[in-house]
């Protein structure tokens, strides 16, 4: 038995390109190595743990052809196609990914503009810094980071203010976030905070964290 790709992504990036090609029994198996961080093999002779730590980052089109809302060049499948396009993906594997975001098409007026914004070098020590102090956060615990954070631990370390709560906890209600919804929306409010540098958690990071979780766009 050999470790397959999400164990030789341990501790680094597992990038899975067009996401509804893959076959769903292949996209199911992720969901409890995801959970748990480690894979196992079963054989009738033999059976193998591997680790499986990744952050998972994946793409996919909103439709087969990719055009889904474009009315030129749209498919007169459309707006069906899309549907059934991202239903491939299932809800329990769609509520393991943290950040969801629906990146538009580049206008051909856009391409020759200046790139703007912050540089990567920039981006770069703001991130270490942020993992500087998880890192220094959760000595005691074993972790390093928010990702790892669960039960008491991402209690206390992403601990709300009333105002925070009480977002937090109207938006489960509406969008019928899953526990496990829940507790990765106080995980990545938790790193929006840290990276602004920020000792706690208000209502804007949590705000954020929710405006990223998008269950599949729709165009």
């Amino acid at each position: 038995m050999r470790p397959g790709e999400i164990s030789l992504a341990h501790h680094g990036v597992l990038f899975l390109d067009e996401l509804p090609e893959f076959q769903r029994n292949v996209l199911d198996a992720l969901r409890q190595p995801l959970e748990t961080g480690q894979v196992s093999v079963a054989r009738a002779n033999a059976h193998v743990t591997y680790p499986a730590r990744v952050q998972l980052v994946a793409a996919m089109n909103p439709c087969r052809c990719g055009y889904l809302g474009d009315n030129d060049l749209a498919c007169t499948r459309a707006p069906r196609c899309g549907e059934d396009y991202q239903a491939r993906i299932s809800g329990p594997l769609l509520d393991r990914f943290d950040i969801q975001i629906d990146v538009p098409a580049v206008r051909p007026e856009e391409l020759d503009l200046p790139s703007g914004g912050e540089t990567t070098q920039t981006v770069r020590d703001r991130v270490l810094a942020a993992r500087a102090v998880q890192s220094l956060r959760y000595k005691n615990d074993h972790i390093s980071t928010n990702a790892e954070a669960d039960g008491e631990v991402l209690q206390a370390a992403a601990a709300l203010d009333t105002d925070g709560r009480g977002l937090l906890q109207d938006a489960a209600r509406q969008m019928r976030l899953s526990a496990r919804g829940y507790h990765r929306v106080l995980r990545v409010a938790r790193t929006i905070a840290d990276l602004a540098g920020m000792d706690g958690v208000k209502r804007s990071h949590i705000a954020e964290a929710l405006g990223y979780r998008h269950m599949v766009y729709r165009r």
